[in-house]
């Protein structure tokens, strides 16, 4: 299974993929966090079993704090999810990977027409 996730290094890396991707997950955090650390495998894994065509991108708050704060980011985990470089919802501390799922699914399937 692909769990695939990118590593943001600037603010204009993100800036360019959010307008290239049509769907991308931006994942924030950093490495003193661990409900994080077990998070992230598994937001990681519903993207690659459900929604291949998203990209997941991990931002370190501590390494890029104008990334976090330019996007509102003040706590972690913060999950901000993008549709056309568009932010369509975002989910802080406290989220269930079934709620996320569901969300995601709505836009996604309308985006990418699958059923």
């Amino acid at each position: 299974m692909n769990t695939n996730i990118k590593t943001v290094e600037s603010l204009d890396t993100l800036n360019e993929i959010l307008e290239k991707q049509d769907a991308v997950l931006l994942y924030f955090s950093h490495d003193k966090c661990n409900v994080c650390k077990v998070l992230k495998p598994k937001i990681a894994e519903l993207l690659a079993a459900d929604f291949p065509k998203m990209e997941m991108h991990y931002v370190n708050t501590e390494e890029l704090p104008e990334v976090a704060g330019q996007h509102r980011v003040f706590a972690v985990p913060s999950i901000l999810v993008f549709f056309q470089g568009r932010e369509s919802f975002r989910y802080s501390r406290n989220l269930s990977v079934t709620e996320l799922a569901a969300t995601i699914e709505r836009l996604y399937s309308m985006l990418f027409n699958e059923d």
